[in-house]
């Protein structure tokens, strides 16, 4: 295969960012049609396509008529509510089909997700690309080769900062307005969950048993629109969604996650990975590693003279994946992560091998939406995460491959 040939739905932010950031850089990847329901984002990106590489694009704003083109892969970059039942499509096409991150909105669609898979066996990515971070890669590097110990608890966050984007939604047709004023629940879990799952061995040998969310008052969009009146239209508005939701998973192995989202209140952006083993510790807000056999001494009260120190245990424990990109140079959007993931995604597509991100990791991680939102209305009750492997995930037969590249 000389060049992956592609189609793309939804050219909003994420879309039209992805294309301009790292496919039109990449000489293996051939942009052959463009797709969303606004006529003027599609132009704009069949325009830069056309621009850059000297070849316009087809332009459509049925997704469906676009596959017709048969691409190698679609990727899929619209809202939430689309992502699933576009990936089920491409799958009954036998189209190769790699989706954006988010959530889902019931429990079923997941099961129709992993059933279309299975029916078809057509390869499908989901593309968290975080799972590609270095800090990521590296702890789960650490973490197989026994260096932080039995990992027992993992916590991870999404901490940023989008009043401005939430409420300018309808201004800015952006989906997650919507969601805001009428959902309540762990609407984003992916990015902090994916390196997590890798790290738990989620579907592979470990599975999450069952989930607890628990959410805040939702005042900060509120106060946020009153002093700031983004859009005249949401003047008095009430939002569903909590200021701070959080997540207790418990998992088979005995493992505890801990999630939060934390989108509307302000705050700088952290994912808040942290790893907690028996010896030693990884936590990204004050980007530090605590190693027992080297930092114990201060252990106890003077902790904060090793936050910041994670430059220093580059050299020992990048993973190879970085060392060798750092070494030619990084590239794309996210710090790297974006160019990363899609340079695993075109060479899976080219030698027809499933990508390492499979229809069960999307099915277990975007469920963490529709759960939490079952929980938070029961008060924090107890629910439990299916099994979308059928019992695969006991002996490992769901597998696992890090990209060693």
């Amino acid at each position: 295969m000389d060049a992956v040939k592609i189609c793309v739905a939804g050219m909003g932010a994420r879309g039209f960012g992805l294309m301009t950031a790292v496919w039109l850089d990449r000489e293996d990847v051939s942009i052959i049609g463009v797709c969303d329901p606004y006529e003027d984002r599609t132009k704009n990106a069949a325009d830069e396509v056309e621009k850059r590489t000297g070849r316009r694009p087809a332009e459509f704003s049925d997704c469906r008529r676009m596959l017709d083109l048969k691409p190698d892969l679609f990727i899929v970059t619209t809202s939430w509510r689309d992502h699933i039942p576009l990936v089920v499509e491409s799958l009954e096409r036998g189209i190769y089909v790699a989706c954006e991150v988010g959530g889902s909105y019931t429990i079923e669609q997941c099961w129709e997700l992993v059933r279309a898979q299975e029916r078809t066996g057509t390869p499908l990515a989901f593309l968290e690309n975080c799972c590609f971070g270095r800090e990521e890669l590296m702890v789960l590097d650490m973490v197989r080769k026994g260096i932080l110990g039995t990992v027992v608890h993992c916590s991870g966050r999404y901490g940023h900062d989008l009043r401005g984007e939430v409420t300018g939604g309808r201004i800015n047709r952006h989906y997650r307005l919507e969601n805001y004023l009428k959902r309540n629940c762990e609407n984003y879990p992916t990015h902090e969950l994916g390196p997590i799952a890798k790290i738990l061995g989620i579907n592979r040998g470990n599975r999450m048993l069952t989930l607890s969310s628990y959410s805040s008052a939702a005042v900060g969009l509120e106060e946020y629109v009153r002093e700031h009146n983004p859009d005249p239209a949401l003047k008095g508005a009430k939002f569903s969604q909590g200021d701070v939701v959080t997540t207790l998973i418990r998992c088979a192995g005995g493992e505890t996650i801990e999630l939060s989202l934390d989108t509307t209140l302000p705050r700088p952006y952290s994912r808040g990975f942290t790893v907690r083993g028996t010896k030693g510790m990884f936590c990204e807000d004050n980007r530090s590693l605590f190693l027992e056999s080297e930092n114990h001494a201060e252990a106890e009260f003077t902790w904060h003279n090793q936050f910041n120190n994670i430059d220093r245990y580059y050299e020992r424990f990048d993973h190879p994946v970085w060392r060798k990109f750092i070494r030619d140079g990084v590239k794309g959007s996210h710090g790297g992560m974006d160019w990363l993931l899609f340079d695993d995604l075109f060479a899976c597509v080219k030698e027809g091998r499933r990508f390492d991100i499979d229809v069960y990791d999307m099915a277990a991680w975007m469920a963490v939406t529709a759960l939490s939102e079952q929980s938070v209305s029961l008060g924090g009750a107890p629910v439990p995460v299916p099994d979308f492997t059928c019992g695969k995930w006991i002996d490992g037969t769901v597998s696992y491959v890090t990209p060693e590249r």
